[in-house]
């Protein structure tokens, strides 16, 4: 049994995904949730009818009245900074929904305070410790696929009015920062950027054809690598009914591709092939809450090994910023027509 002292928690935002930090939390032997903090004293008073801890609706008088040792950021996406801020200033650690912010400027922000106060900031990209991906990543690695040439990332998922119209940041540039690339497609785009390498250039193009919102609800682009490999993205939340987001990998002597986070095919000139038909489980393809809770549970491990053990998470601040700046590239390439330069 672990002599370690247990790191406490403060969830910050109330909303359908905290549930899912809150049980992850609960499971880690060394972690423990001590306090929420909601956006309203209206939403508090609710909260506290749901979960067995206090909840603050103002965020200083929260760290004013508890002991805290980590924040965990669940509010939407454009009102992150300011939480990761305050707390950097207390020497408390922080780990964050995706995306990190809504710009590169204000995702630079929150490095900046956590380096400057020596505090860990951490991106929450659970896909990146599903099995299946974790084996496509070991066959790449043992060279199965020989040199990698092409990627894609397909997010055709489906969202109904119901879903936008039920927040009044979902869809919008300053709560949402756009909306299909950077809410839905991100955690596969994360995915093809940790395979592919970094980016030298993107061509995107982004419209609104469904939706009644700022964001786009569909997004397509081109990109280029530095190490010579190339990559498409489509993403949207315009595809009725939706169907499990894929990534495809090619390479001189194979190709995996990975649907719902799982290996449907899997082809290697140097070893028998395989194909996996079985359902699919943990997509949001037309359900955002469909997901599991237990890869949140093996980051959250991470991030709480990382506190203890002081070493860096494995997904950190600046591994998500990787993701936010080739959409935010996207979105200033289909502004201005022309391709990008990252």
């Amino acid at each position: 049994m672990s002599t370690s002292p247990k790191i406490k928690f403060a969830i910050i935002g109330t909303g359908s995904i905290t549930k899912l930090h809150i049980q992850s939390i609960e499971e880690i032997e060394n972690a423990e949730v001590v306090a929420l903090c909601s956006s309203s004293k209206e939403r508090a008073l609710e909260t506290e009818k749901i979960y067995p801890y206090p909840c603050y609706y103002d965020i200083t008088t929260l760290f004013d009245s508890e002991t805290i040792d980590a924040i965990s950021i669940c509010t939407y996406s454009g009102n992150h900074l300011e939480s990761c801020v305050e707390a950097a200033k207390r020497g408390i650690h922080v780990i964050t929904e995706k995306p990190l912010e809504v710009s590169l400027e204000r995702a630079d922000a929150m490095i900046e305070a956590c380096s400057k106060n020596n505090v860990l900031l951490g991106c929450i990209f659970q896909s990146r410790f599903k099995p299946d991906y974790i084996r496509l990543k070991e066959a790449i690695d043992q060279g199965l696929l020989g040199d990698i040439l092409h990627g894609n990332a397909y997010i055709n998922w489906y969202r109904n009015e119901d879903y936008y119209q039920s927040s009044s940041w979902r869809g919008t540039l300053k709560g949402d920062g756009g909306a299909a690339l950077i809410n839905q497609g991100i955690h596969t785009i994360d995915l093809l950027l940790d395979v592919m390498g970094e980016v030298e250039n993107v061509y995107g193009q982004v419209k609104t054809v469904y939706h009644d919102i700022e964001g786009e609800d569909l997004g397509m682009a081109i990109l280029n690598f530095k190490n010579g490999r190339t990559a498409t993205i489509q993403g949207s939340t315009a595809m009725y009914p939706g169907y499990p987001e894929r990534l495809e990998v090619y390479g001189t002597d194979g190709s995996i591709i990975l649907e719902g986070g799982q290996i449907v095919s899997f082809h290697s000139k140097k070893q028998e092939t395989t194909s996996n038909k079985s359902n699919h489980t943990g997509s949001g393809a037309s359900d955002p809450m469909s997901i599991s809770y237990l890869y949140h549970k093996i980051q959250l491990e991470d991030f709480v090994d990382s506190i203890i053990n002081h070493h860096e998470p494995l997904i950190s601040g600046v591994d998500g910023r990787a993701p936010l700046a080739v959409i935010q590239a996207i979105y200033q390439s289909s502004k201005e027509q022309k391709l990008l330069t990252l």
